[in-house]
C-alpha cells in the first residue's frame, strides 16, 4: 500500500508552515530542507520532505524542485492556521528506527538508532492501516539504495514496519543476515532449504542463503510513503 497524502493538519504540519512564515515575513526568502529540520526538530531530511509533500498536495505551499529554497507559502495560508488540529485526521506517529539498505547489505537499523531522536516520527492517517496493523508494533525505516525500485520503493522513501520474525514467500521484509551481521530489504522466498532474498530490479541479482538459521527476519512492509523529487537541500 503506497501513501503520498493525508487530508488534515498535525502538529508537525503546522509547526513546518509556522517556520515558512517566520521566513518570509522575517528574513525575505525561503529555508532550506535542512533549516527546516532545525527549525522544526526534525533530523531527517526524507521526513521533512515527506510533510513537504503532503503541504504541497493540501494545497498550503507551493513547491519548484528545479531551484534551491524553491519553495512559499500560497496567499493567505496563515489563516488556515487557526483551529487546524480540530480539523486533523486521526493519526498515528510512528518512530523513525533507521535506515535500511535496498541495495548493498548494511548494518542493522539498530546501529543508526542514534540517528534519530525517540521522539522522531512520521504521522500516517490510521485510515492507511488496517485494524490489524494499527494494533500491531510499527515503526519506520529511510530506504537506502535502489534494489526495489520495480516495487515502488526508492532510495529516500520511507517504509513502514510491522515488527514480526516469520515471513510468507513474497512478503517485502528487513532481513538481518546473522553471519555477516548486516541487513537488507528484499523480497523474501523460502525454497529448496534455501532462503532467497530477492530484490526488486532486474539489473541486481538475488541473495542466495543456504542457511536458512542464519537469516532473522526483523519486520515486513506494510506501508510505503514515497518521496516526491525534491529541491536541493
Amino acid at each position: 500500500m503506497m501513501a503520498r497524502r493525508k487530508d488534515g493538519l498535525s502538529e508537525r504540519h503546522k509547526k513546518i508552515l509556522e517556520v515558512l512564515q517566520n521566513y518570509q515575513d522575517n528574513i525575505g526568502y525561503p529555508p532550506s530542507i535542512r533549516e527546516i529540520g532545525h527549525e522544526a526538530d526534525i533530523s531527517s531530511t526524507s521526513v521533512v520532505n515527506y510533510y513537504l509533500d503532503q503541504l504541497e498536495e493540501m494545497g498550503y505551499i507551493e513547491r519548484d524542485r528545479k531551484v534551491s529554497r524553491g519553495m512559499r507559502l500560497i496567499k493567505n495560508v496563515a489563516g488556515k492556521l487557526v483551529d487546524v488540529l480540530d480539523k486533523a485526521e486521526d493519526l498515528m506517529r510512528i518512530p523513525m528506527a533507521g535506515r535500511i539498505g535496498a541495495g548493498i547489505v548494511i548494518q542493522p537499523p539498530d546501529t543508526d538508532f542514534s540517528l534519530f531522536p525517540p521522539e522522531e516520527g512520521v504521522e500516517v492517517a490510521r485510515s492507511m492501516l488496517s485494524e490489524r496493523d494499527q494494533s500491531a508494533q510499527l515503526f519506520a525505516l529511510e530506504v537506502q539504495g535502489d534494489s526495489m525500485i520495480d516495487a515502488m520503493v526508492d532510495d529516500g522513501d520511507i517504509v513502514i514496519m510491522k515488527h514480526t520474525q516469520d515471513a510468507r514467500n513474497g512478503e517485502m521484509v528487513a532481513v538481518r543476515l546473522r553471519d555477516s551481521d548486516e541487513t537488507t530489504l528484499k523480497y523474501f522466498y523460502r525454497e529448496n532449504g534455501r532462503v532467497r532474498l530477492q530484490p526488486a530490479n532486474p539489473t541486481m541479482q538475488p541473495i542466495i542463503i543456504e542457511d536458512p538459521s542464519s537469516v532473522e527476519v526483523q519486520g515486513k512492509v506494510v506501508l510505503v510513503i514515497r518521496q516526491m523529487d525534491s529541491s536541493p537541500i
